[in-house]
């Protein structure tokens, strides 16, 4: 069993939220609760589907939505310019 006791890194103390991007929004901005909400629907999506994966031609159509509500959430949360700064150095050809 996995125990946590505390988890916290006290950068939302100041009653902010840093985004993938790493902007830094309050904690009740709508941008920070629709993202909540979106993986919400994403998880009750993946327990419909844990539920009714006897029926092929309805797990394929829920496997769909919940890639399209991951491939949003990743385009509207993209990661911070210095993750892609490395990655792109780390893939640049040497020489």
């Amino acid at each position: 069993m996995v125990v946590l006791n505390r988890i916290y890194t006290r950068t939302g103390d100041d009653g902010t939220t840093s985004l993938g991007s790493g902007d830094r929004r309050k904690k009740y901005d709508l941008r920070v609760s629709a993202y909540g909400t979106l993986d919400e629907v994403n998880a009750v999506i993946g327990l419909a589907r844990l539920h009714t994966g006897a029926d092929r031609a309805l797990d394929t159509v829920l496997a769909r939505i919940q890639n399209d509500l991951f491939e949003f959430c990743r385009a509207e949360a993209p990661p911070p310019p210095t993750f892609i700064s490395r990655a792109r150095s780390a893939a640049a050809p040497s020489g």
